[in-house]
């Protein structure tokens, strides 16, 4: 009785074993070697996973640096604190970045303008610009569901008066916003950018006007005002180049429909 208990219990053990001895031979035999680099540049990144640096996620940017040369700045959200620690696990000189936010291309509260017709759908941008456009008396406007509010992880937009309002100093300018918006109206700008043209309504000025109080009527007197070639007219829609804006306000002060917001 004890031989036909111990025995078999002995040869099962005795297999265990073996195939335990076989199956850590090979996983040393067939390891494959990992890069510690992609592990430490993984822990010093903020884990947003948010897509800005133009792969899918913060694993996919660290094994990019490591594997394919990609550069140690391209993290937004992290900031040149981030560029500079990665830079250091790389042993490379950090780049500088030039820290950026979101701008809304809109004023239209309700203070300004008004629906064209009450929608009682699904309470998404996405599904109400599918319908005509959009529900707003202008067909450019934000539509106020908050596609922006949700793709966003830093808690830094919010709906304020029917439209999004952000918050610049949580803002980090990794752009997912942007890619939620279907009006395009966001748009990723340095983060001390001191004006703006707060409309993207392309209409003639007399039909903007019908549609909205603070919409650009392209009366181009911004940039007749502007001493710097920074602000010109196109599409009946006023434009500015941040890079030849000084910020001085002088357009905003002159636009007789307020719309170029002063930061």
């Amino acid at each position: 009785m004890f031989e036909s208990i111990v025995l078999p219990v002995l040869i099962i053990a005795g297999i265990g074993l073996i195939f335990g001895i076989i199956l850590a031979v090979a996983s040393k035999v067939m390891a494959v070697p990992v890069d510690e680099r992609i592990t430490q540049i993984r822990e010093a990144l903020p884990g947003a996973n948010c897509g800005a640096c133009g792969y899918a996620g913060c694993d996919d940017y660290a094994k990019a640096v490591c594997e394919s040369g990609a550069p140690t700045g391209a993290c937004i959200p992290g900031g040149d604190g981030v560029a500079k620690a990665v830079a250091a696990i790389m042993g490379v000189e950090a780049s500088s970045s030039t820290p950026v936010a979101a701008f809304l291309g809109c004023q239209g509260t309700h203070a300004v303008t008004q629906d064209k017709y009450l929608y009682d759908g699904i309470t998404t941008c996405q599904a109400c610009n599918a319908i005509t456009a959009g529900k707003g008396a202008c067909m450019y406007g934000c539509l106020g569901f908050g596609d922006c509010v949700a793709a966003c992880k830093f808690g830094a937009i919010n709906l304020v008066g029917s439209i999004a309002h952000f918050d610049r100093e949580l803002c980090t300018g990794c752009g997912a916003c942007e890619k939620a918006c279907p009006k395009h109206l966001i748009s990723i700008l340095p983060k001390d950018t001191k004006v703006f043209v707060a409309c993207s309504n392309k209409d003639k000025g007399g039909i903007t006007r019908t549609v909205c109080k603070a919409g650009c009527i392209g009366c181009k007197k911004c940039e007749r005002t502007c001493q710097f070639d920074a602000i010109h007219v196109e599409n009946n829609l006023a434009s500015i180049d941040p890079k030849k804006c000084t910020g001085c306000g002088t357009c905003a002060k002159v636009c007789p429909v307020h719309a170029i917001a002063e930061f």
